[in-house]
């Protein structure tokens, strides 16, 4: 049996090996730390959900093969049994805190908090509050009763903080849009970039950026005269035109790279957009070479 262990240094401060106390939720370790220029952490898999949040400099976090770029005062999920990767920025590396935790509850928790496996990084709003928290958390270093009620009620403010901070935005967003439409519509190609691969849809995209799918489709057609449908399909297909001329994957695997699990749906789509099969558009040369450097649909290049 592994016991309770406590670290504090100038750089680093851990509480770790608690003992599960609850089958609701309960807390594994917490800690707080200093990273030295590109330091590392994996691959490797875990065995309980850890939040990461990061208070200054910069880093990056992999998972489910797309990397995010880190910054102060955003937040990102690891979840059990699945492999990631995180480093700090060799310039500017950052310095974080963490909680990990498991139980029953964990999963309804982290949905209520804003996270999905789409969306493994989330902004802070309220990053004093979470410092402030997770200090108390550490200061309940001791082995009583008292405060393994500390330590509990704590993890509970500062997920009951997380919930309420992220219920605020999402009413912020949908009554009150406070961005321009050419900026909602960057942050949704950013999106679509980095996940069309995981069979993201438009209900994904708004949900994402906090506002409804209504507005999003109107922000589409003022800006590039599209429905936000259309621009994902257009941008899986000629994603895919690129793989079939530039590889020799399958179509079954380029179908499954560019978000469709069902390889026919994805040939009729193609067939659609470019009046060829995926096996024909391979095949004609000619046509494929005028897609093969071309990454985004038509449209895009006029907004940008």
């Amino acid at each position: 049996m592994r016991h309770v262990k406590y670290t504090s240094s100038a750089s680093f401060h851990c509480l770790e090996h608690l003992s599960e106390t609850s089958m609701d939720l309960y807390l594994i370790h917490v800690g707080k730390e200093v990273c030295i220029s590109s330091q590392p952490f994996g691959p490797s898999c875990r065995e309980e959900y850890i939040i990461h949040f990061v208070i200054s400099g910069k880093g990056i976090f992999s998972t489910h093969g797309v990397t995010y770029h880190l910054k102060a005062n955003q937040m990102f999920l690891i979840r059990p049994d699945e492999e990631v990767f995180y480093q700090a920025d060799k310039e500017e590396p950052w310095s974080y805190l963490w909680i990990g935790f498991n139980g029953i509850m964990s999963k309804k928790i982290l949905n209520s908090c804003g996270f999905s496996k789409k969306s493994p990084v989330l902004p802070i709003t309220n990053i004093e509050t979470v410092q402030s928290l997770v200090s108390r958390i550490l200061d309940a270093s001791h082995l009583t009763f008292s405060h393994e009620l500390k330590r509990k009620a704590f993890l509970l403010a500062l997920f009951s903080d997380l919930i309420e901070s992220y219920q605020d935005l999402n009413n912020s967003a949908k009554n009150k849009y406070e961005h321009n439409s050419n900026t909602y519509v960057t942050q949704a190609i950013d999106y679509i970039n980095l996940h069309h691969s995981l069979g993201i849809n438009v209900s994904d995209i708004a949900d994402y950026i906090g506002i409804s799918r209504a507005y999003l489709n109107r922000t589409f057609q003022k800006e590039l005269g599209i429905s936000v449908q259309r621009f994902l399909v257009d941008f899986r297909m000629h994603k895919a035109a690129n793989l079939l001329v530039s590889t020799n994957s399958s179509v079954n695997e380029i179908a499954d790279a560019v978000g469709y699990n069902d390889a026919l749906a994805f040939s009729k789509a193609f067939k659609k957009k470019f009046n060829f099969s995926p096996k024909n558009f391979r095949e004609h040369k000619d046509i494929a070479r005028h897609y093969k450097e071309k990454q985004l649909v038509d449209h895009q290049q006029d907004f940008y």
